[in-house]
């Protein structure tokens, strides 16, 4: 009997690819991270090459397993077209996320949904935690990926951010002056955090600068302008932490919650593939 291939166990083997973990791959197809293992076992079992080198830290492809992957897509994209005939109209999956929290995820994740569907369309909104928080309780929004703030309560754990206060290496602080801020503008949770750690400090502050995203925000310090609030994990490499050298309050910590009210299969997966790449990627 001529050995056939198993749609379900090629998409496993391509999310443990993507993901670069069983753990991870587990949570997006809702399963168990035996499972997977024992999908990719008999994946290799069937094509008689070893796929992918296991270890305690990370997981990679093998020769073979890079050569496969490919070919691996491939299938999946025609079995995706052989179904296309009779699958239903195309669904949107509205996706709000704040824009403090919006990191180097969203391009890895923003792949992985389209990998798994080109019948879903993506409709996504980066804004201000409370602002996607309020869409998403008025019905607007089918998930949102937002700082805990408050004393909200449920959704899912995707991180948990460390802040500091990021400067371009060539800032100098001015002295006697008060604290030059590169802040986004009220409602922003990240600028109230560092307003009520300076105040609380006895520290003098001004706004130098306020931007209408994150992306502004950095750009404005890395042009040496003022100091932002930001967290370590969306800080790029041409910022630095200034905060313990000059005596800076500590800014603590947030969590990054997923809130979704989806019931759908379709965009479950979606959604389960959204929280193992945001996590996959933040623990890098």
């Amino acid at each position: 009997m001529t050995a056939t291939l198993d749609i379900a166990t090629v998409q496993a083997f391509l999310l443990v690819a993507d993901l670069q973990s069983f753990t991870r791959a587990a949570e997006a197809l809702g399963t168990t991270q035996a499972a997977v293992s024992l999908k990719l076992q008999r994946l290799e079992t069937l094509l008689g090459k070893r796929l992918v080198e296991r270890s305690p830290r990370a997981v990679r492809l093998t020769a073979d397993g890079a050569s496969f992957l490919d070919r691996a897509r491939a299938l999946i994209a025609a079995h995706d077209r052989a179904l296309s005939g009779e699958a239903p109209a195309a669904q949107s999956l509205s996706l709000g996320i704040s824009d403090h929290a919006t990191g180097p995820e969203l391009v890895p994740l923003l792949e992985r949904l389209h990998a798994m569907s080109a019948n879903l369309t993506l409709a996504v909104t980066i804004g201000f935690s409370r602002e996607m928080q309020d869409a998403y309780d008025a019905g607007q929004l089918d998930a949102v990926i937002v700082r805990q703030e408050g004393s909200r309560r449920g959704g899912e754990k995707l991180t948990e951010d460390e802040f500091g206060w990021f400067a371009s290496r060539r800032f100098a602080l001015p002295k006697g002056e008060p604290l030059p801020l590169a802040t986004l503008a009220p409602p922003c949770g990240v600028r109230a955090i560092a307003v009520r750690a300076l105040d609380k400090a006895g520290i003098a502050w001004r706004e130098r600068f306020v931007g209408g995203g994150v992306t502004a925000v950095v750009a404005a310090a890395l042009a040496g302008l003022a100091i932002a609030p930001l967290a370590r994990r969306i800080a790029p490499p041409g910022l630095m932490d200034i905060g313990p050298a000059h005596k800076l309050p500590k800014l603590g910590s947030s969590k990054v919650m997923l809130h979704s009210k989806v019931s759908d299969p379709a965009k479950l997966a979606a959604l389960r593939a959204v929280a193992a790449t945001f996590r996959s990627v933040a623990a890098t």
